[in-house]
């Protein structure tokens, strides 16, 4: 036996609810309608894009295609690039060119060969070799007045390489910007500093070459001059004689070269003496710092005053005989 669970015919149903609800037949008529067009629309555009998509499959596998060999291609470009990088800075190596120099080359190299093979894969994969060139032209032109500055700094850099203030490796001082350190970079737009207590400043070519800079370390040999007070009531030519010592002993003191004692000034509460002599450059900072420490231990012992700013009071005796401070 079974049993009838009343389904029937969903628009007999609907409609039969619809009186219940209070609903005219009209009204879910056009509801109806209004469902079955929306699901011929959706029906209808997922089979046009299912149409356009068996229709284009070839287009589109192409174009897949295209891209992944485009990727292979410019991979491929970039290890042939690091490639010959590499051959260049061997080549300015065993020729022994400043590292500047090829630091400088290594750059604009880089630089240039990836935009030819950005150029290479545009042409190569369908774009017109000419609306390249007119689109770098334009860019060009664009580019060019964005980045006056860098073009400075670029010029700046072509000047260091030619002219040559510098080089990496040597400590310099560019006194109105504030900024010293030892040039460790010497890049198209930009020059890497590194200063005392490790800090890396990174420096635009055309300030280098715009303000006036002290090269430190230019040459191999530089003038250690110190200079160091003793008392009036010191023994003078004892103290100069001391100081002779120090130098002629000294093992970073270049003995070929001349080296002076002399009596420099006569100061408000000492008598200035100067001392002139040469060390290799890299040891300048250590020698001077040494040098001033063994001085001052020097004429301790041997009981040579070195004065220091002090107050001095005398005190004058009035005329009922007591002292009066002034």
């Amino acid at each position: 036996m079974f049993l009838n669970c009343g389904i029937g015919d969903p628009g007999k149903q609907i409609a039969a609810a619809s009186g219940t609800l209070g609903v005219t037949n009209e009204s879910v008529q056009e509801m109806l309608d209004t469902a079955e067009a929306a699901t011929t629309d959706a029906t209808r555009e997922v089979n046009q894009f299912i149409q356009y998509m068996q229709d284009h499959i070839p287009d589109i596998i192409a174009f897949g295609i295209k891209v992944l060999l485009a990727l292979i291609f410019f991979f491929i470009g970039s290890k042939l690039i690091k490639w010959i990088r590499k051959i260049v800075r061997r080549s300015l190596d065993r020729t022994s060119a400043d590292t500047g120099v090829s630091q400088f080359v290594d750059s604009m190299l880089k630089f240039g060969l990836y935009a030819i093979l950005i150029f290479s894969i545009a042409t190569n994969f369908g774009v017109e070799s000419s609306s390249v060139a007119a689109l770098i032209a334009s860019g060009g032109v664009a580019i060019g007045l964005a980045v006056q500055g860098s073009l400075s700094n670029f010029a700046g850099g072509v000047l260091i390489l030619i002219l040559k203030p510098f080089a990496v490796g040597d400590y310099i001082v560019v006194p109105k910007e504030g900024i010293e350190g030892t040039v460790k970079e010497i890049q198209i737009f930009y020059t890497k500093l590194a200063t005392v207590d490790n800090q890396t400043v990174v420096v635009p070519n055309s300030i280098l070459t715009s303000n006036s800079l002290t090269n430190v370390t230019a040459r191999p040999e530089r003038k250690l001059d110190l200079k160091v007070g003793v008392s009036y009531e010191a023994d003078l030519k004892k103290a100069k004689r001391l100081a002779e010592e120090v130098l002629l002993h000294d093992p970073c003191i270049i003995q070929d070269e001349e080296v002076r004692v002399f009596v420099d000034s006569l100061g408000d509460s000492a008598v200035l003496i100067g001392l002139r002599a040469w060390v290799k450059t890299e040891e300048y900072w250590d020698t001077r710092w040494r040098l001033i420490e063994e001085l001052k231990l020097l004429y301790d012992r041997e009981g040579i005053e070195i004065p220091y700013n002090h107050l001095v009071v005398q005190m004058k005796a009035s005329t009922d005989g007591k002292k009066n401070q002034l």
